[in-house]
């Protein structure tokens, strides 16, 4: 069985670049459009990981294919903050989790005490802002699970999240992190035998996924970005005079690529890690429909 566990709609609220957050959508995505993409391009399950909400389950849940998922943003004792992916939960544990965001062993427990997977997304990404040392020994220390393929950022990224991973004895997610349709599906993770959604979580929780798929870069990040500012026209015409700044959108997705190389090379050597070289990863086996 196979799902893609990184994956945002409409519900994932404003974008958080500096003055685009009071025009710009994370994603334009409607969770029905996502679902019948996701299952035609070879999905079996199907989650939704939106930005600290689950407001998408209201049009979901009534699948017996689909579980509850998020992706919660949590303050870390550094001040800085880190994507929590939180598997197979209830609107109860959303709550909870909410409350517990800026406490991050208290969160860390509560998943622990309520058996939800969580895992750190993207950790050898600058998406989210500065790191210390001491965020690292809080992952290893709290989370059983690294997300070691995200469908968005780059190869060297995501192989040194899965070095880490290794050497930390965590397991392994993959997703494609799409906040646009054309991406969905490109990374996701397998279960081999598993028959049913309860086998597939369980696996999961035992360590027994396999991540399949590609990993992205500058230009899945660009055309994403292009994407989701043609949407935003539909709720603010207005922006349509602004439209001529779209031609920066490369040069910004750019010096985001080469920001993450240098963070994933910076951290990584800190960690003792060493990107060795790795046979190139496979894509997945979807419908390409728009791929």
């Amino acid at each position: 069985m196979r799902c893609d566990l990184h994956v945002h709609t409409s519900r994932s609220g404003m974008c958080t670049v500096p003055l685009a957050r009071y025009i710009c959508r994370e994603s334009y995505n409607d969770p029905m459009a996502l679902y019948d993409t996701l299952k035609r391009r070879g999905m079996d399950l199907v989650t939704v990981t939106d930005h600290d909400s689950i407001d998408a389950a209201e049009y979901l849940r009534r699948f017996p294919d689909f579980f509850l998922s998020e992706e919660v943003t949590c303050t870390l004792p550094s001040g800085n903050e880190v994507h929590i992916g939180v598997y197979d939960i209830s609107e109860h544990d959303h709550v909870q989790l909410r409350q517990r965001r800026d406490d991050i062993a208290a969160f860390a427990a509560y998943c622990r005490e309520h058996s939800i997977l969580c895992s750190v997304n993207h950790v050898f990404s600058a998406l989210t802002g500065r790191r210390a040392s001491a965020d690292f020994s809080l992952f290893r220390e709290l989370f059983p699970a690294f997300e070691t393929l995200n469908g968005h950022i780059l190869p060297t990224c995501n192989r040194r999240a899965e070095l880490l991973s290794e050497e930390w004895g965590k397991i392994s997610l993959g997703g494609s992190d799409s906040h646009t349709l054309a991406e969905l599906g490109r990374a996701f993770t397998q279960v081999s035998g598993a028959r049913t959604k309860r086998e597939y979580l369980d696996a999961l929780k035992a360590g027994h996924g396999q991540v399949r798929g590609i990993s992205g870069g500058f230009c899945v990040c660009t055309q994403a970005v292009w994407t989701i500012a043609a949407n935003i026209p539909k709720e603010h015409r207005w922006t349509l005079l602004i439209a001529p700044l779209l031609l920066l959108v490369p040069f910004v997705t750019l010096g985001a690529t080469l920001q993450d190389v240098f963070f994933a090379k910076s951290w990584s050597r800190r960690m003792g890690i060493r990107a060795a070289w790795a046979p190139p990863e496979t894509c997945p086996s979807v419908v390409p429909d728009s791929l």
